[in-house]
């Protein structure tokens, strides 16, 4: 075959072979320790100021332009836009696509129709948040029998439920709803005592994702003897939660504290106490980490808000279906807890700053990682 091959391209494709093998030869030598060209490639790409694809850089192997669904019960909710954001980014980073659908209102039968609607376009693969403890299991069942992976993220069915998913990404939202409680009890502003009335904010009482976390904290400010009472709002964002919030404080004007758990009626409450002049008359706890939350934490309106990491149940789930994918199922999909990061006064200050990974900017940046890391 070599006779075949022009001289002049010959020779060129000499100069390159003999060049690399130099470079790679060089990097062996200033790094004795690595003796792998897994360790000369990592070697190569550690100092790099940006890393491109190329024929001695590849990521992975060249492989289809897969196409995921991420079902959503809400899709226009302001939490998800991280979630949305890590979506984007991973699929930048591997070349695939997907589709953000569902429903605006937690419908759940418009939820199932999406996930319908993706195992007949033959995705490659579905997340989606378990809001309801069966509703889900028809269609998470038809797709594993088409080939099509399941995760489910942010929300999972509840404990005695069960349902094929492959795998969950998001908070334990029981849990979380428990150590928050407890923050509130051991550090609440005012102080609450045996009979004082909390309000457990939710928009739509009942749904997977976050009535866990009102029934985590529940017994344990009843434990306390704590009068705990659940507020309905609204699954619509801004005017219809701050308003349903405004209308049943004028009714209970002895509550001592407001937990939140939800990032729209957490956004409401931190507006309603800042604009009602409340601060040391009406605590609050806030969930997720909206810029209204944070200024009120900053402020010591609020006591504390928590902080499911938002960005990475987008790409952590897209990530695993991928790996399943691109492994022919050898990468099953594993539960991703992302975690209970409570967020006070003290820890606030990153967050101020509008950013990508936690949906307040669409700006690319790159941070300064903390001196010390708390533990």
């Amino acid at each position: 075959m070599a006779k075949d091959i022009p001289e002049e391209i010959s020779s060129t494709q000499r100069e390159l072979s003999r060049r690399r093998f130099l470079r790679n030869a060089g990097a062996v030598a200033a790094l004795p320790m690595l003796g792998s060209v897994a360790g000369i490639l990592g070697a190569q790409g550690a100092g790099a100021q940006t890393y491109k694809r190329n024929s001695d850089h590849p990521f992975f192997a060249g492989h289809p332009k897969y196409h995921f669904v991420m079902d959503n019960h809400v899709t226009t909710n302001s939490f998800f836009t991280a979630t949305i954001y890590g979506c984007q980014d991973f699929c930048a980073l591997t070349g695939c696509t997907f589709t953000w659908t569902g429903s605006q209102t937690s419908v759940v039968g418009q939820m199932v129709a999406a996930m319908e609607s993706a195992i007949a376009s033959k995705a490659a693969g579905i997340g989606v948040p378990l809001i309801d403890n069966t509703a889900f299991n028809a269609p998470t069942n038809a797709a594993l029998n088409a080939g099509i992976p399941v995760i489910a993220y942010n929300a999972d069915v509840a404990p005695g439920f069960v349902n094929n998913r492959q795998a969950y990404v998001g908070q334990s939202n029981l849990t979380a709803g428990a150590a928050v409680a407890s923050a509130i009890l051991s550090h609440g502003v005012p102080h609450l005592t045996k009979g004082d009335v909390v309000a457990g904010i939710i928009a739509t009482p009942g749904t997977g994702n976050i009535q866990p976390r009102i029934d985590g904290a529940k017994p344990v400010f009843t434990a306390a003897g704590i009068d705990f009472v659940e507020v309905g709002t609204s699954a619509t964002e801004g005017a219809p939660e701050y308003n349903a919030i405004s209308s049943w404080y004028s009714g209970h004007r002895d509550v001592k504290f407001m937990m939140t758990v939800d990032s729209g009626d957490s956004n409401a409450v931190a507006e309603f106490i800042v604009n009602n002049k409340l601060k040391g008359k009406v605590g609050g706890s806030g969930w997720d980490t909206g810029l209204p939350v944070m200024d009120a934490i900053e402020s010591g309106s609020l006591l504390q808000t928590v902080d499911q990491q938002a960005y990475l149940q987008g790409f952590d789930t897209l990530m695993q279906l991928f790996l399943y994918n691109i492994s022919g199922g050898l990468m099953k999909p594993t539960d991703t807890d992302t975690g209970i990061a409570v967020v006070v006064k003290g820890t606030v200050g990153p967050y101020l700053t509008a950013n990508r990974w936690e949906g307040t900017s669409a700006k690319e940046t790159v941070a300064k990682p903390p001196a010390k890391i708390p533990y």
